[in-house]
């Protein structure tokens, strides 16, 4: 395994996400205030280069591992309605290219959500990397993004006095990741 710095301590290789110090979350508009939410089950990898605009990101999302805590609210998210059993229970993403901003990175990609692919690009900050108590090496990194459900196909809504929907268009997606070298 190549051992190569990148900037100055991020070490080039493979990166796998580690779930259990790691959050997958999202807000979404009803009514008048917002929903958040997280999804429970997910993995991905990080694949680094000698260059860091060489970086490969690849996450895959359990949507049937939805949790917005209300029972009743993640039994309709996991139908028809918005994630579509039929047509896939996981949630892709698969960056095809890095750039660096004046905020840090953006990551542009593919988003699969109940199998239709739209292009998105998530704003990414880079937090470091470390040696964990047991030695193992980690990074950390926070990406966002914000996507229209109904370009995913996830158009269910129920319309309200004044023309109003009960469940906004834009989903505001968070991913703060920590994933281990090796």
């Amino acid at each position: 395994m190549t051992q190569e710095l990148i900037g100055t301590d991020l070490v080039a290789g493979t990166w796998t996400i580690d779930p259990s110090h790691s959050e997958v979350g999202f807000t979404v508009r009803h009514l008048m205030s917002k929903v958040r939410g997280t999804f429970t089950q997910f993995g991905g990898r990080i694949t680094t280069t000698t260059d860091p605009l060489d970086s490969i990101v690849a996450v895959t999302i359990a949507s049937a591992s939805i949790n917005t805590n209300n029972e009743q609210r993640d039994g309709h998210l996991k139908t028809a309605d918005f994630f579509d059993p039929e047509k896939g229970g996981e949630l892709v993403f698969t960056s095809t290219a890095v750039r660096g901003d004046a905020d840090g990175y953006v990551i542009a990609g593919d988003l699969t959500i109940n199998g239709i692919t739209k292009p998105v690009d998530l704003a990414a900050d880079f937090l470091g990397v470390a040696v964990d108590a047991y030695g193992v090496t980690r990074v950390g990194a926070e990406a966002t993004t914000s996507i229209s459900r109904k370009e995913f196909g996830v158009e269910f809504n129920v319309p309200l006095d004044g023309g109003k929907l009960l469940i906004g268009d834009k989903v505001d997606i968070t991913l703060s990741i920590q994933a281990t070298l090796g």
